[in-house]
């Protein structure tokens, strides 16, 4: 898979998926956008992007405000002259049953998890639809949306969690049909468990248990996903949009 001229974009990824997925993009060729709403986490992600040998710039951003969405994807643009992929990962929990759930904690994952994909989306149609390949014809561009498992099949605690990953999933299905006409592919991920700081939280009592529900019996890593995230990204699935790829290890409900 080679990137090289190609620019992408990757929201939260300062850590965990987003930095590998940064990473595994840059490795391939890839310019890249470091977006994270974490300042301190900038830095440190933008040293081992760059570790690669490519432009790398960085960006902070509330991914659920519209002006500061635009802002990132005009600086992207400016910097680059061009953006070919956006990575729409960024995501948060706040875990509670239905009857202890606050309004406030629906709220947050919603509009993190759910309506930050509906604004960079929205905002990086008509630059991607600018592109053109090296033959001068309109070459588009590619989103992929970092979905989850839980948004297939729910789980007891995260209902704002899984109602923000099940409209991830739709949402990729409407843009693949809205803009496929333009040359532009949506595909998402769906991740199972993934040893990131979502997880490093649990006992390793959870974790085993955790593990037991994987065929493969392990927590992925966060390069298994990202690495089926270049995939999506790159030309060798260039007939493939409006798709949900689990990244599981096998789990199936």
């Amino acid at each position: 898979m080679d990137f090289t001229g190609k620019v992408a974009l990757v929201t939260g990824s300062g850590g965990g998926i987003g930095l590998a997925t940064a990473k595994a993009l840059a490795e391939a060729g890839a310019d890249v956008a470091v977006l994270d709403f974490n300042p301190a986490l900038l830095e440190s992600a933008k040293a081992e992007v760059e570790a690669y040998g490519h432009k790398v710039i960085t960006i902070q951003c509330d991914v659920s405000k519209a002006d500061q969405v635009d802002a990132a994807v005009k600086q992207t643009v400016d910097a680059f002259g061009r953006l070919d992929i956006l990575v729409n990962n960024a995501g948060i929990t706040r875990d509670n049953l239905l009857l202890r759930m606050e309004e406030s904690e629906w709220d947050a994952v919603i509009a993190t998890n759910l309506k930050s994909v509906y604004l960079f989306s929205k905002a990086v149609i008509r630059p991607m639809g600018k592109n053109k390949g090296p033959d001068g014809k309109p070459c588009g561009g590619v989103i992929i949306n970092t979905a989850s498992v839980i948004g297939l099949f729910g789980n007891v605690g995260q209902l704002n969690y899984g109602a923000a990953k099940a409209g991830v999933i739709n949402m990729t299905k409407t843009i693949s049909k809205e803009y496929g006409k333009k040359k532009i592919r949506c595909n998402a991920v769906a991740p199972g468990f993934i040893k990131t700081k979502m997880t490093e939280v649990l006992s390793q009592e959870a974790k085993d248990a955790m593990a037991k529900m994987i065929p493969l019996q392990e927590l992925g890593e966060p390069e298994d996903v990202a690495k089926a995230i270049r995939f999506l990204a790159s030309d060798e699935a260039s007939y493939i949009t409006g798709q949900t790829l689990a990244v599981s290890g096998g789990m199936a409900f």
